[in-house]
């Protein structure tokens, strides 16, 4: 017995003094996360941006998405809204000589790539310069560095200057090797958002809209990158086609690049343009230029512009973090509309769509909103189907040429499992219900005749009411909005000759547009929905994050199809959302 005891002491000893450990390790972890550093900014700095992650719209206040276990501090990767005031803020620093941006990796969708490319030309106007280096520069990476004075590549290096591309995924094989038949309901022809699940390949009307919008990009970019670069947009389309930049030594007889240089050639170069010698070079990163603080003529004022970030998939309730929660933008919105000191509103949309529902909740929010204040939409890469839907009330629509837009349609999808259930598993179901319909729905049978009746005159309603909300927010006949809707994607351009759009510009240019139809001298902006209190969210969603930081980056692709398909089929079955997997690369 006095054995046993001993054996036991020792345990709860031993767990007593993991837990201090612990506790200990995850307070040092919070303090280094949390410790506000003093950033000075020496004179002659060269501002140095580097693009390690994918960008999000917005920063995020959680210092533990990007903790380094080994040093224990935060690499916090700047979202488009801090790259974007930090070139700003470097406009105007006096003690920031020029930028050099590191495009090694750079990830990210072509409207946002647009926008950090039009507040570096911005940027240029100042005098400073503008540097760009690559080992190797992929299509979308050129085309940010194009801004550039200077484009420099590694003599070993290479340009992926070769057109663009999207490419879909198509699950009906897997479909009927399963036996599982997809129940699909539509509005519009080109409601190809279904596409994956019955057919095998593009149909004719999904092909043309893909081909319109990636050839109006591909128009939009090879045109900026021909003026820049002051080479025709035939001899550019000789180049994308023949792939004749591929080596180093081609891109630079091509002009594509200015320079073949290693890193410590650029350091000279970048020694000379700084006035320092080569070994004293003031490098800043955007991590720690976000830190600085930087004199401002700016007064101090409490009006304000809300800015309401509306990114990811739309569903009902809360959401997640990367969702669309149709309670909590909505709650966004009307906080915004309630607050005196707030004198307009920009609802920022960076959305594929998904539930229609979850979308008209949204909808009379912003409705409410505009007939209290200016209501402004800016769109990110993506504002289509149901992110169309929650912008369409805005007094102006501002979005960037390479934005894609419009998809103005509805569908509805369910499974049919019994054969998978049946053949495959051995498994049968036996159902009473109280009613002909108790059990629409469910996987274990096909729809019946009636039923799809029934779910189809539910999508006629929605795109019924779609087409004239668009309507009634454009001022356009519902004829119209149908001949253009029909599920069918436009590139902004497009979608601007059309009516959809209003304005070509970044989510500062939404931002000076509120400002100006406020009436403003000056203004802070207040953005919406507040973030999480890190340390709460890591208590409410610690094993989450710990199986997202463990994730091999290989499984990250099958999760975002698994997620896609839990999406899709979740309560709301009624769906205004764009075709799955659409990606411009």
């Amino acid at each position: 017995m006095k054995q046993f005891l001993k054996y036991v002491l020792a345990t709860l000893t031993g767990l007593i003094l993991f837990c201090l450990l612990t506790f200990f390790l995850f307070a040092v972890m919070l303090g280094s996360a949390f410790k506000k550093e003093v950033v000075e900014v020496k004179n002659n700095s060269v501002l140095k941006i580097e693009f390690k992650m994918p960008i999000a719209e917005r920063s995020d206040n959680n210092p533990f998405r990007n903790l380094n276990f080994s040093t224990l501090k935060a690499s916090k990767q700047p979202g488009l809204n801090d790259i974007i005031s930090n070139i700003e803020k470097a406009e105007k620093d006096d003690n920031i000589k020029g930028i050099l941006l590191n495009l090694n990796s750079f990830e990210a969708g072509y409207a946002t790539t647009t926008e950090i490319r039009n507040a570096l030309v911005k940027f240029k106007k100042s005098g400073k310069f503008l540097f760009a280096y690559a080992e190797y520069y992929s299509t979308k990476a050129y085309y940010l560095a194009s801004a550039a004075d200077k484009i420099y590549v590694h003599p070993e290096g290479a340009v992926d200057f070769k057109g663009l591309y999207a490419q879909l995924m198509f699950m009906k094989g897997a479909l009927d090797k399963l036996e599982i038949e997809p129940e699909i309901i539509r509005h519009g022809k080109f409601k190809s958002a279904i596409e994956p699940f019955i057919l095998d390949k593009m149909s004719p009307e999904n092909k043309e809209q893909v081909a319109t919008f990636i050839n109006s990009i591909w128009e939009t970019i090879s045109s900026e990158i021909a003026e820049s670069r002051k080479i025709s947009r035939e001899a550019l389309e000789q180049i994308s086609d023949s792939l004749s930049a591929e080596n180093a030594k081609d891109a630079l007889r091509l002009k594509l690049v200015d320079q073949l240089c290693y890193k410590d050639e650029l350091e000279k170069i970048l020694a000379e343009k700084s006035d320092v010698k080569e070994d004293e070079i003031n490098y800043i990163s955007l991590n720690k230029y976000n830190e600085a603080v930087v004199k401002s003529d700016k007064k101090f004022t409490t009006d304000r512009i809300a800015v309401i970030y509306a990114v990811g998939d739309i569903v009902s309730g809360s959401g997640e973090d990367d969702q669309v929660g149709s309670d909590r933008i909505a709650a966004a919105i009307k906080k915004a509309r309630l607050d005196d000191k707030v004198k307009a509103i920009v609802l920022r949309v960076n959305s594929p769509g998904g539930s229609a529902l979850a979308s008209d909740v949204i909808w009379r929010e912003t409705k409410l909103a505009k007939e209290k204040k200016p209501f402004i939409v800016s769109m990110g890469n993506l504002a289509a189907s149901g992110g169309y839907y929650i912008s369409c009330l805005a007094d102006t629509i501002v979005a960037q040429r390479t934005t894609i837009t419009g998809s103005i349609g509805v569908f509805g999808l369910l499974f049919n499992a019994q054969k998978l259930l049946n053949n495959k598993l051995g498994l049968t179901f036996d159902t009473y219900k109280t009613g002909p319909y108790a059990d629409l729905g469910i996987p274990t049978r096909p729809l019946e005749p009636a039923e799809r009746n029934i779910l189809q005159r539910s999508v006629e309603d929605v795109y019924s009411t779609f087409i004239g909300r668009v309507a009634e927010g454009r001022k356009m006949e519902t004829a119209m909005v149908d001949s253009i809707g029909q599920g069918r994607v436009w590139s902004a351009t497009d979608a601007k000759k059309i009516g959809l759009v209003d304005l070509y510009g970044g989510l500062n240019d939404a931002v000076v547009l509120a400002v100006k139809k406020a009436g403003l001298d000056n203004y802070r902006i207040k953005e919406l929905p507040e973030q999480k209190d890190p340390i709460q969210e890591i208590l409410e969603d610690m094993k989450g994050t710990s199986e997202s930081m463990m994730m091999p980056d290989y499984m990250k692709e099958s999760v975002k199809l698994m997620q896609y398909l839990k999406q899709i089929s979740e309560k709301d079955k009624i769906q205004a959302r764009m075709p799955f997997g659409i990606a411009v690369e």
